[in-house]
């Protein structure tokens, strides 16, 4: 199975394969506490955000982060006393789907109003606050959803510098009717009376809107008022005192013992070989699965890649026969799925025997990935989720039952513009760094139907030349993501050469996106559009049409499969 890496002439076929990040295998494997832990320079300045259920948690942890100081999301149950041994400098409490007035809405401990640390309550966590104080919320006879003005009343504090008629985003159908004793009112908008109000004693603070979003103009100004002049905030989250904190804490796990990771070539595993060599040198093993699926070029660039410009060994492993025999026949998009991921955890526990012994796995678990396997929005009352999070798509199962490691997981703490940051610190080049999302199973998925070695090839060729050209023309940091679907089961007839073609349509995917929870399709030049369809049409054979895909995300999904 194992053999030379290929080289650039030869005609194989490639595509990403699935490494071990975010695989769930608790009962297999022996893990740190799942309880997040910081160094004492993070705990100083940390900002805890209590979920209640809102699709915005984790981009709220996002911003606080975005202005260098440390935040973490946990659950709402989390108690007053837990809350005052995490010591954070602030309090956030999210939004939610729920009305604070039903008999299940989840509530928070009331004692945290009184630890005296500055609380910042948005959309249901500012009803939620008003509400325990003493306040009134009730059905709005108008809900606001989407833009509206905000007219400021107060600019002090939390809206200091914050400019009176600016667009914040809204979402909700109730409001607060009459204010907590103490609270007086910061901001208002024509439907929403009680927009943002304080309690400048106690340093209580809410807004019915969500200042996280990038459609709220000020919002950024409102979060940084918070982090800093409210709560006191210093700014020590940085990606050199991150690096600095892992490579200390990687030795100390490690110790002199092996470490193996499974590389993929994305940012994550790639940052995650970086940081681990940086820390353990040639006590880390590197295993390249290449399962064919990759997209053209691509396996033969990483080994050069790391083998000759960083050094970094890379054992890498010719599966492609393998997982192509497994696909044989298949057509249904789940059943590719499962199959890929189980033929990788035999290909994995065979090359691990072989190169091992290890005592420890490496993972790029990220911290989405934490919160959302700590279950921080189960109500334990109900045992219902308040919010459906949406799951990532490359976790793979289980590792076999006699595969026993401890799990080095250095960057768990970090979202994942935080890991892109942290790689080009690193040294890893932009390529990889700022490389867009592509799925586990790879091109195997961006085939409708069977996968067999034509249809890769076609399709890879076809993706080829999407990306030269998205390059060329300066799109591709514009596009969250940017590839070819083949469609071998359709045929349509067209002429080249005045004779008459029966052939495929290829489908053009490029959309745009924060986050990939959403998206649209791009608006790019027809120019562009026109020069990709006229080299596959006449590069790629066995393809004479090409067609855009101009579907959002919902209803459509960014893959096809």
């Amino acid at each position: 199975m194992v053999s030379s890496p290929p080289t650039l002439s030869d005609n194989i076929l490639s595509l990403e394969s699935i490494t071990l990040e975010n695989i769930s295998t608790a009962a297999k494997l022996t893990t740190p506490s799942d309880n997040i832990t910081t160094d004492n320079s993070t705990k100083r300045s940390m900002l805890a955000i209590l979920d209640f259920g809102s699709q915005y948690s984790e981009l709220i942890a996002r911003r606080v982060r975005e202005t260098q100081v440390y935040s973490e999301v946990l659950s709402y149950h989390t108690t007053a006393a837990d809350l005052q041994k995490l010591n954070p400098k602030g309090i956030i409490l999210s939004g939610g789907p729920s009305s604070v007035y039903d008999e299940q809405a989840p509530q928070c401990d009331p004692a945290i109003f009184d630890l005296g640390i500055p609380i910042l309550g948005v959309c249901y966590g500012m009803q939620l606050m008003a509400k325990q104080l003493g306040g009134k919320v009730e059905r709005a006879d108008r809900g606001e959803y989407g833009k509206a003005e905000l007219q400021i009343d107060d600019p002090t504090d939390l809206l200091t510098n914050v400019d009176t008629g600016i667009t914040m985003w809204m979402s909700h159908g109730d409001s607060v009717v009459e204010l907590p004793e103490g609270f007086a009112i910061l901001a208002h908008t024509a439907n929403t009376p009680c927009a943002a109000i304080a309690h400048h004693d106690k340093k209580l603070y809410g807004v019915q809107f969500h200042p996280e979003v990038v459609h709220s103009a000020g919002g950024m100004a409102m979060i940084r008022n918070f982090v800093y002049h409210i709560c006191g905030c210093d700014p020590s989250w940085t990606t050199e005192a991150f690096i600095e904190t892992a490579i200390r804490e990687i030795r100390q796990q490690v110790g002199e013992k092996r470490v193996l990771l499974a590389l993929s070539g994305g940012v994550d595993s790639s940052t995650l070989a970086f940081l681990l060599h940086r820390a353990i040198g040639d006590q880390l093993t590197c295993m390249f699965i290449d399962q064919g699926f990759m997209r053209k070029l691509e396996p033969e660039r990483l080994v050069k890649l790391f083998e000759e410009q960083f050094h970094i060994h890379v054992e890498y492993v010719n599966a492609r026969d393998r997982f192509l025999a497994q696909l044989a026949g298949v057509t249904e998009p789940e059943q590719k799925r499962k199959l890929i991921g189980y033929e990788f955890i035999k290909v994995f526990e065979e090359e691990s025997q072989r190169l091992g012994p290890f005592d420890f796995l490496a993972q790029g678990t990220l911290y989405p990935d934490v919160i959302e396997s700590a279950d921080t929005n189960i109500d334990p009352s109900t045992g219902k989720r308040v919010a459906v999070k949406i799951k990532s798509h490359h976790n793979v199962g289980g590792l076999p039952d006699n595969l026993r490691f401890t799990l080095v997981e250095p960057l768990r703490k970090l979202f994942k513009d935080e890991v892109r940051k942290v790689g080009s610190s690193l040294g890893l080049p932009e390529e990889i760094v700022k490389r867009q999302p592509f799925p586990g199973p790879g091109l195997a998925i961006r085939i409708i139907g069977e996968v067999t070695s034509d249809r890769l090839n076609t399709l890879r060729d076809a993706d080829l030349i999407v990306r030269q050209e998205i390059n060329r023309s300066g799109q591709y940091q514009k596009l969250w993501q940017a590839f070819a679907v083949l469609l071998p089961t359709v045929r349509s007839v067209g002429v080249m050469g005045d004779k008459r073609t029966y052939s495929h349509p290829v489908v053009l995917r490029l959309v745009t996106s924060e986050d990939g929870m959403t998206a649209d399709w791009a608006r790019v030049p027809y120019e562009l559009l026109e020069t990709i369809s006229n080299r596959i049409v006449n590069e790629v054979k066995g393809v004479n049409r090409v067609v855009l895909d101009i579907t959002s995300k919902p209803p459509g999904t960014i893959e096809w499969e």
